[in-house]
């Protein structure tokens, strides 16, 4: 599965599924660009993928900030002269009790992980549109679907994102863009050694997953080939919930 030629910009990249998003573009010839808060992870990043024989480059970018994602993507608009590719993955959570939780830090989850997969998805489509087409992702997560206690926030957030895709697909559509979402389960980021038997056997799958699952998905809906899926909703979580689970 080739994407060479390609540019594709992945936020949230710096580190976890993705810079593992990242990898595998830039594995299969895409040139990439690492956006993230964290500029020293971030050029670390990119750096491991150029010393890999890829091409990467990292731009430091706030997703909460329109002023520096307009500036972001007019910045790789220019370099490269078009944008196939954006998979919005940047986001943060924050689990609070319920009657801590204050205003502010719904608005700063909202804005980071909501918001921002509008604000990017629009400015990258204004190239997109000129060059003919080009390929969404959102990350949302499984947490859109269900929920732990003290979540509200987290939950609100991913929930919005898989609305806001098939909305989005829907609009931009007739300009030859396709807008899919992705809600990740369990993808182990730290130690995946340090794992227990019983986490990896909670899942039908038979194991927790990890960042190059995501990766792989997100290089399915994204691939020129696959021009027919547009508006979906694919749950990467080793079936986790598709399992009926009663307390003994």
């Amino acid at each position: 599965m080739s994407f060479a030629n390609l540019v594709v910009l992945v936020t949230g990249a710096a580190q976890g599924i993705g810079r593992g998003i990242a990898e595998a573009y830039a594995l299969r010839g895409a040139a990439v660009i690492l956006a993230d808060l964290q500029p020293s992870a971030g050029e670390q990043s990119a750096e491991a993928i150029r010393q890999a024989g890829g091409q990467a480059v990292f731009i430091p970018c706030d997703v909460r900030r329109e002023r520096d994602i307009s500036a972001m993507v007019e910045n790789i608009g220019r370099t490269y002269g078009r944008i196939d590719i954006v998979i919005n993955n940047a986001g943060v959570s924050r689990f609070k009790p319920f009657f801590e939780l204050t205003a502010d830090e719904w608005d700063d989850v909202l804005n980071t992980n909501a918001r921002s997969c509008f604000l990017v998805t629009r400015e990258a489509a204004k190239w997109m549109k000129k060059q003919g087409g080009g390929s969404i992702v959102n990350i949302s997560s499984t947490r859109s679907l269900m929920s732990e206690p003290n979540s509200e926030a987290y939950a609100a957030s991913k929930g919005a994102i898989v609305s806001l895709s098939h909305a989005m697909a829907v609009s931009l559509g007739s300009e030859g863009i396709r807008v899919n979402c992705i809600s990740p389960g369990w993808i182990e980021t730290g130690s995946y050694d340090e794992l227990r038997e019983t986490d990896h056997a909670q899942h039908p799958a038979g194991r927790v997953g990890q960042p190059e699952d995501i990766a792989r998905a997100c290089l399915y809906l994204t691939h020129p080939d696959n021009s027919f899926v547009t508006g979906a909703h694919m749950v990467v979580d080793g079936g986790m919930t598709r399992k009926m689970i009663y307390e003994e």
